[in-house]
């Protein structure tokens, strides 16, 4: 293939055929069927577990829990999370695994010779409770009076900050001062393929997973993590995806289907395993968009000139990190805009509460960020009776921009020419038509009033890369498994 050649996708044509493999389609000859049991406890401290009835049920081959788990943790940038919750406490992981934090914390995984034998091992299982404080949202957890996680000793537990000239200052230059706060709600992915897998022992040896997945060496490294094994012992298929949105970055049922068949090998049942969840599992099972509170205050000069801004991140995290803390960074580097700002301090905060794990969505925080500074920018045209676009005009980054975190922009910022492109091809300076006149009902004459368009206006920027810190790098690594003799260059 040469550079400026326009290939085929090579998954196009199955795709567009339908005859693509997704996870939910895989049959495998003699597979097992797994159940993975939910708690379904948002916060309890496990007093005990009875699994013998489940194990007694006519089909089922075996029942796994946190017993069968070597180190029972994970966590893709913490290790907060337990692989199943356990009745007692293991001092030789980083998080305490007697408690559920949410209803889909993993109590335990049927492995049946069909789904009927699983469903009926499932309900079978016994387990005992003492419930614990909730802590179901923001305001119940900025207190600290319960910790989700009291390891760390606040649920506050990643805190960011920018302090960029002086703040105070900033805002006494100002004439006019814009407040507001601004809450963000969940947001479901609702990709199609809901969760699924198939794993078993290759023929190498390799304990493997066939998963829907976005990073296929972070699921081999959490799996190889919790089953004590090298990384060369788990190998890890992506088919067909089925849609992510970010929503496949963390840990579903990875991890417990590997616990699975390392189990089933030490019972000498070398058989695969397959599950797949229900579209409600997955609604449960799996995190959201962050749901989250900003309080952003934004101070400009009579003619539009940005002077300060002071802004308060509060992203619910959930249960468990995932990948809070990275999403907090874009949102945090976002919520000031694309402007240049000469005065700014925020500071940013994930918090844990025992609700659904907050986790990457397409854009990971920036649209929360962006979302609150074009309300910022927006209210204050508004107050300062200057139109959107051209308010904008006067603060916007271009080449050699100094960001609210010191740095340079480089030479090739577009914002300005996107700002002009949009505005013209928009019409945003002409007259809105608004169009027919319109009843929503028919039994109703239609008003021109019934419905109102409008035309709104914003900028946005957003991270190349992963960014926030992480050095940006692109590796491949080749193993030859060719004869000793091969003479054809590779």
């Amino acid at each position: 293939m040469s550079v400026g050649s326009s290939p085929v996708r090579f998954d196009a044509l199955s795709k567009t055929h339908g005859t693509a493999i997704y996870p939910g389609d895989r049959q495998l000859d003699d597979a097992l069927v797994a159940k993975i049991v939910f708690t379904g406890q948002p916060h309890a401290r496990l007093v005990s577990l009875d699994i013998s009835a489940a194990e007694a049920v006519p089909g089922v081959v075996t029942v796994i829990t946190a017993a069968d788990v070597p180190c029972n943790e994970y966590g893709l940038t913490k290790f907060d999370q337990p692989v199943f919750i356990s009745p007692t406490d293991d001092d030789s992981v980083a998080v305490a695994t007697n408690v559920s934090r949410w209803e889909a914390d993993h109590l335990a995984m049927v492995v049946a010779e069909s789904l009927d034998a699983a469903n009926a091992g499932a309900v079978a299982i016994l387990a005992e409770w003492e419930q614990l404080a909730l802590v179901p949202d923001i305001d119940a957890a900025l207190d600290d009076t319960v910790l989700v996680h009291p390891q760390d000793g606040t649920n506050r537990y990643t805190h960011l900050k920018i302090r960029h000239g002086d703040t105070d200052k900033g805002f006494a230059d100002a004439d006019v001062v814009v407040e507001h706060t601004y809450e963000v709600p969940y947001q479901e992915h609702a990709y199609l393929q809901p969760e699924a897998a198939s794993a078993w022992i290759d023929e190498s040896g390799r304990l493997t997973v066939e998963v829907a997945g976005q990073w296929t060496h972070e699921d081999q490294e959490q799996i190889a993590h919790a089953l004590r094994l090298d990384l060369a012992q788990v190998r890890v298929i992506y088919p067909s995806i089925g849609g992510a949105f970010g929503g496949r970055e963390d840990m579903s049922v990875q991890v417990v289907m590997a616990v699975a068949v390392q189990k089933l090998a030490t019972l000498g049942v070398h058989r695969p395993v397959q599950t797949q969840w229900s579209r409600e599992e997955s609604i449960v099972g799996h995190h959201k968009r962050h749901r989250g509170r900003i309080h952003a205050k934004l101070g400009a000069t009579s003619d539009g000139k940005i002077t300060a801004v002071h802004a308060q991140v509060l992203l619910d995290a959930g249960a468990y990190n995932y990948t809070s803390n990275k999403v907090l960074g874009n949102a945090h580097l976002c919520v000031t805009g694309p402007y240049e700002i000469p005065n700014a301090t925020v500071d940013s905060f994930a918090i844990y509460t025992t609700s659904p794990p907050g986790g990457a969505f397409r854009g990971f925080g920036g649209p929360q960020g962006a979302f609150v500074a074009e309300m910022q920018m927006n209210r204050m045209a508004d107050v300062l009776g200057i139109d959107p676009v051209e308010l904008r005009r006067r603060n916007q980054i271009s080449d050699g921009s100094i960001g609210v975190t010191g740095a340079v922009y480089p030479a090739g910022v577009s914002l300005p020419q996107v700002i002009e492109s949009c505005a013209e091809r928009s019409g945003f300076d002409q007259p809105l038509d608004q169009g027919e006149p319109f009843s929503p009902f028919a039994s109703l004459p239609a008003n021109p009033a019934a419905v109102r368009r409008g035309r709104g206006f914003a900028a946005g920027l957003k991270n190349v890369g992963f960014s926030f810190g992480f050095p940006e790098r692109c590796e491949a690594e080749i193993h030859l498994h060719g004869e000793s003799d091969d003479t054809e260059p590779i």
